[in-house]
């Protein structure tokens, strides 16, 4: 496994196969399709074969347009250089005359087969800075209204000077607050009803946008250059400098929405109605700017066209049950609301992030396709005032080296050889619609192009990429011999945070075989943990996508499949079955797959099971296997930090365990080990050891949790306790919640179906 975490540490790539299959029958047959997981904008550590970023423009293939690289090649005596994807031959410009073959631009060094580049002129820096529109929920209690008011004015503090700022708030009206009227003794706001939607004409005509300067007669309207005044703008889009004490100062005087509620009623909240203001206002200011809307949401959409439920509160709101029996009369409508205002930000190049925390259900699973497509950062949680919501806020403004990196106006395409074509990408970007030879005719997520446009994305973001291999005969083994490589370009165009616009380009070799003698030549190069994700994430969209589809039976037959192609065994003898160490793992990810929350929706509502799958579609492989398979820690006097198995055997008296699972850090102590520490012996300074052991695991849950986006929910708890304590003292919450662990480790030989991970091998 080292060596995949390498080609990833160099690229920013795991593939499942990094030997592929050379024909479309050897694909098929491997059941794990031709795919890699890619971070377009990894964060590499600096050293000296770090990624170098190059201040000049790329050199291009003059016919497929893919940039020179180090598989290109190079004929220096008459300044020629062969694109191995389409083996056109290039003339090298007048520039690039000095180069031999002890004097290669830094593009054709073989360790640089990812570079980036930077290049002058005058797009170099953007004209417009980051613009953050705030959209906020005021259905909700005084108690969660303080914590979130909070909240914000922390944010505000993070802000970029240089930043954007606006304000909208909503419940049964939409308002939308002028911040940049200074000189004003009282602010001033514009309200729209909740239940109507506002065009984009209408907007701008009830915000007075062309009291100074007249409406154009044709024509779009988005920004200063197209009929807007630049004074009228800075009325609701104002530096965070400029507009700090304004800006506190109406959150301090934010109130609960007034709007009498009935007790037998839920409040009327218009949240698709505010988003959808939010859009349109962006789009006619910073069209094509990177702004982003930060939605912060207490409770069900009731009142607009994206309504989820009622108000009535005898309407319970939409669970599995109803969507698989298509009994939820707004679901479909409010998911195709949601759909239509995707597309628009994507258009107009902004991202929506959403911050839902209540402990109903808010709308994710519908909101779901206008975060993905954009792009933008999801969080779930049970409160604003919970850790999980106030840490992972502070980390999306948080500058450092634990900061997202965000950055925007990403536009990612790839080229490839003859014999490979695109099925999609299962991910958060959204299609270009650049249909062209590389467009496969299956179609996996994003499809039916070669060209997504990623609205937002971060140092962590990653695509799955599928692809489909077309070539159908098996050459000679003289051809084979020669021109046994498969190429892969992946191009990502995006505006760096510190404003520039910048390319990276990542060049991928991989050898192909076929034939009898290919079997374990396609073994040597299996990445196990690459497969499971891929799996996972192509589990979790046919499950949204394919109304009969039975996911564990899927999974079961594709385990199945690999075992028999796979594995080493005599027929009509169990015992004698074998895989090889490269494949042994695979089928424990499945088993801990099968009992997942991307595939058991039972005890999840459709909000947590469309959040799981977003975190899941977006992460990279490390941590989607932890979201798979949890990782577990063991802390003793006898042995230093040690993975424990998920077995019921890992807890002992004197041991600490530390288990992941992405979304939950839990701190577990034997009953020995709290004995000790309610007695206060960590304390005594004969007991340094044992301060140091008691340590050990908060150092790495710690670590754990400044790397990671949603920041987890930590659980400190102890062996047989009792659960004491208040919601949001983590420290006493031990009690019952250490039966999160006991979830994870009772039974391990069997899931909740009472199946064993080789049952489903045999």
């Amino acid at each position: 496994m080292t060596e995949f975490m390498d080609l990833e540490a160099q690229d920013g790539v795991r593939m499942p196969w990094n030997v592929i299959p050379g024909t479309k029958q050897e694909a098929s047959n491997c059941v794990v399709p031709v795919s890699a997981i890619y971070t377009p904008i990894k964060a590499f550590p600096v050293n000296n074969n770090s990624m170098p970023i190059l201040p000049y423009a790329p050199l291009r293939c003059r016919t497929c347009r893919s940039i020179l690289n180090p598989f290109s090649i190079v004929d220096f005596a008459a300044k020629i250089w062969i694109c191995p994807f389409c083996f056109q031959r290039n003339h090298f410009p007048p520039h690039y005359a000095s180069i031999t073959d002890d004097n290669l631009p830094a593009e054709l060094f073989p360790q640089y087969t990812t570079i980036e580049y930077e290049p002058p002129g005058p797009g170099e820096k953007s004209s417009v800075p980051p613009v953050f529109m705030f959209v906020v929920d005021t259905c909700i209690i005084e108690e969660e209204m303080s914590f979130l008011k909070s909240a914000l004015s922390q944010a505000i503090d993070l802000l970029p000077d240089n930043s954007l700022v606006g304000l909208i708030t909503f419940g049964t009206l939409v308002q939308v607050h002028e911040l940049g009227g200074f000189g004003q003794i009282i602010p001033k706001t514009y309200v729209f009803k909740g239940s109507k939607d506002v065009s984009k004409d209408q907007l701008l005509e009830q915000l007075n946008f062309f009291i100074k300067k007249p409406k154009p007669s044709t024509g779009v309207i988005a920004g200063v250059r197209d009929g807007l005044s630049s004074d009228t703008i800075a009325r609701f889009l104002v530096p965070a400098f400029d507009c700090e004490f304004t800006l506190n100062s109406v959150l301090e005087e934010l109130q609960k929405d007034p709007w009498p509620v009935p007790p037998d009623q839920r409040s009327t909240r218009c949240t698709g109605t505010a988003l959808s203001i939010a859009a349109s206002l962006l789009g006619a200011c910073v069209p094509g700017s990177g702004a982003r809307i930060l939605a912060f949401v207490g409770g069900p959409s009731t009142e607009g066209p994206a309504a989820i439920v009622s108000k009535n509160l005898s309407e319970p709101i939409r669970s599995h049950k109803d969507l698989d029996k298509d009994s939820a009369p707004h679901y479909h409508k409010a998911v195709k609301f949601y759909d239509a205002l995707s597309k628009q930000l994507v258009h107009q190049g902004h991202v929506l992030d959403l911050f839902a925390c209540a402990l109903d259900q808010v709308g994710v699973a519908e909101l779901k396709v206008a975060v993905e497509k954009t792009g933008g950062l999801v969080v779930l949680s049970d409160s604003f005032g919970h850790a999980v919501f106030k840490d992972s806020v502070r980390r999306v403004f948080h500058s450092g080296d634990y900061d997202l990196g965000l950055s925007s106006n990403g536009i990612f395409e790839i080229n490839c050889s003859k014999d490979i074509k695109v099925q999609g990408i299962i991910g958060p970007c959204a299609s270009l619609e650049k249909k062209g030879p590389l467009c496969s005719d299956a179609v996996v997520g994003q499809g039916n192009t070669s060209a997504w446009k990623m609205c937002g994305l971060d140092k962590a973001t990653s695509l799955c990429l599928v692809f489909e291999i077309v070539k159908k005969e098996i050459p000679d083994a003289t051809l084979q011999s020669t021109n046994n490589q498969f190429y892969f370009q992946f191009l990502t165009y995006y505006q760096h945070n510190c404003g520039q616009m910048r390319l990276r380009v990542t060049t991928l070799s991989r050898r192909w075989v076929a034939g009898p003698g290919s079997v374990q030549d396609l073994i040597a190069g299996f990445d196990q943990e690459a497969a499971a994700v891929v799996m996972a994430r192509l589990v979790s969209f046919k499950m949204e996508i394919e109304a009969e589809f039975d996911p564990i039976r899927w999974l079961d037959k594709a385990l199945i499949h690999m075992c028999s192609r796979f594995g080493d065994y005599q027929k009509d003898s169990p015992s004698s079955f074998s895989l090889s160490p490269r494949f042994s793992i695979f089928p424990q990810f499945m088993f801990h797959l099968r009992r997942s929350q991307f595939v058991q929706v039972f005890n999840n509502s459709p909000d947590e099971t469309a959040y799981f799958r977003m975190i899941l579609n977006r992460e990279n492989v490390t941590n989607s296997v932890v979201m798979i398979q949890p990782s577990l820690i063991s802390y003793s006097f006898h042995s230093g930090p040690e993975p424990a198995l998920l077995d019921v055997a890992a807890i002992a008296a004197d041991r600490i365990l530390l288990l992941d699972s992405y979304f939950t850090v839990v701190i577990f102590h034997g009953a020995t080990i709290a004995q000790w520490r309610k007695a206060g012996y960590h304390n005594q300074p004969e007991h340094q050891a044992f301060a140091q052991l008691l340590q050990a695991p908060h150092d790495d849950a710690g670590v754990i949790m400044k790397e990671r986006f949603p920041v987890p929910r930590l659980v400190i708890c102890d062996q047989h306790g009792s659960q004491v304590g208040s919601y949001h003292n983590v420290q006493q919450m031990g009690g019952s919640l250490w039966m999160i662990v006991v979830c994870y480790l009772l039974s391990p030989g069997k899931d909740i179906l009472g199946h064993s991970p080789m049952d489903v091998c045999t």
